[in-house]
């Protein structure tokens, strides 16, 4: 890690602490994109539906946002150069590992309610046992009523979680391998122990579970069949603390990669207003493949994108494809930060190492780069040149040793415009656990990466 005077540490405190609000705000994607759009509106920026539906004529300096089915976020800047000669582009993803509750999830057993629970992203299933967990989520009902839920947040909120068989009992769980030693159906969310009151001579089947319905019905108003068009996401209960006996770290929920998503947002906002239309992209389903309607490999950024040259007055397919074949791309997405205590999966002299500054990926992918975006030696280059101008720390690094795994981001969609792309993030420890852990000097580094970005 660099020496930083009084000011830098100054600095790095108070945007770590803006980071864990960031981070607490917002622990489902849903959240997280509510939260950008209302920083959007506070620091001035227009709703495109609104430009959209008034008619109205964008210029070089009208920022704008878009908002695609309440889970991603795109926030553009517009420049004085012509946006068909390319843009300046951050993406990254606001989609964590978690579990979400099945659309028919509610029952009893032995005396206890449970919730049936699907696991997303790639987990290793025995970290989210035995743990508190909060329920994070919507419900919709039939009479399009939505109903914010969120259990498990506040001091005096109940929490929930799944459990696991005591170790005096585990000599056969023991002598599973790690991928089995929690399978995905036993992840089912422990949430009642008490029986519903009777009247006298009447009969409860499910007693626990008519309790459990009860007490949804009194705080929710919702019923058992509202849980088919529900979005329920189990997370870990609780707040993003500071780390390490020197203060040094964050460890929270999502850091991957609402922190990229977090460093990207405070680099658009503060970096000077540039010729190149600026733009700072928040998607969802990375974790699963960028897929549906809210993922990278939906059209919501080519889609916006013909919007806004639509609304600059000089809409053309030609003009769009230019536009997105002109531009420069950081594909913000963490890396495995080095953890001396599984040496063995790493490399050390291609490994990004906790506190050394951003994370330069030129590409990614498993074994033989499959699934990679490789970056051009020349877009590296010029990106090199530009952080070396702003005093920018980073590093370079691949994701573990070449045939330990591997892992993907978003770069490759982009890319498919002929855009340069590239892979920067931050290197984090735990990656994909129910907590993560992160350097605040590495936030401040990046954040300081993708400002120097935006300025280029």
């Amino acid at each position: 890690m660099r020496q930083y005077h009084e000011t830098e540490k100054n600095e790095i405190q108070k945007l770590a602490k803006m980071y864990r609000e960031f981070l607490d705000a917002g622990k489902t994607e849903r959240e997280c994109s509510s939260n950008i759009c209302r920083i959007a509106k506070e620091n001035g920026f227009e709703n495109l539906e609104d430009v959209i539906r008034e008619g109205k004529q964008l210029k070089a300096g009208d920022k704008i946002y878009a908002e695609n089915m309440k889970k991603s976020v795109i926030m553009m800047e517009i420049g004085t150069d012509d946006i068909e000669n390319g843009m300046l582009l951050i993406g990254s993803h606001i989609d964590s590992p978690r579990l979400d509750i099945k659309q028919n999830p509610l029952y009893e057993n032995g005396g206890m309610a449970y919730l049936d629970t699907h696991y997303y992203g790639g987990i290793k299933k025995y970290q989210w046992v035995a743990s508190p967990m909060a329920i994070h989520g919507v419900i919709v009902k039939t009479d399009g009523t939505t109903v914010q839920v969120n259990i498990g947040e506040k001091p005096e909120d109940p929490v929930v979680g799944v459990t696991d068989i005591l170790v005096h009992l585990s000599a056969k769980q023991m002598e599973k391998k790690g991928s089995v030693v929690i399978e995905g159906e036993d992840l089912d969310l422990l949430v009642g122990s008490q029986p519903i009151d009777k009247k006298e001579g009447e009969k409860e089947e499910n007693p626990v579970k008519a309790y459990v319905l009860q007490l949804l019905k009194e705080q929710y108003g919702i019923e058992e069949k509202d849980f088919v068009s529900a979005e329920l996401e189990v997370v870990p209960a609780g707040a993003a603390r500071d780390f390490g006996l020197d203060n040094s770290m964050i460890m929270a929920y999502g850091q991957d990669d609402r922190i990229c998503a977090f460093t990207s947002l405070m680099g658009f906002l503060h970096s000077k207003p540039s010729a190149k239309t600026k733009v700072c992209l928040f998607v969802d389903k990375e974790e699963i493949g960028s897929v549906g309607a809210t993922g990278m490999h939906a059209h919501f950024l080519e889609n916006t994108v013909a919007e806004v040259i639509n609304s600059l007055g000089a809409y053309s397919d030609l003009k769009l494809r230019r536009a997105l074949k002109n531009s420069k791309m950081l594909s913000a997405d963490v890396n495995a930060g080095y953890d001396p205590l599984y040496a063995e999966v790493f490399e050390k002299n291609n490994s990004a190492y906790v506190g050394k500054g951003a994370a330069i990926s030129k590409y990614t992918g498993s074994r033989g780069k499959s699934g990679s975006n490789d970056a051009s030696a020349e877009y590296l280059g010029s990106l090199r040149k530009t952080f070396d101008d702003a005093n920018v720390a980073y590093q370079t690094a691949e994701l573990g040793r070449i045939d330990a795994g591997g892992g993907g981001t978003i770069a490759y969609i982009p890319a498919a415009y002929g855009m340069d792309v590239i892979d920067i993030g931050v290197p984090i420890l735990n990656m994909h656990a129910p907590y993560e852990v992160s350097s605040k000097a590495d936030v401040y580094e990046t954040t300081k990466c993708y400002k120097a970005f935006y300025e280029m």
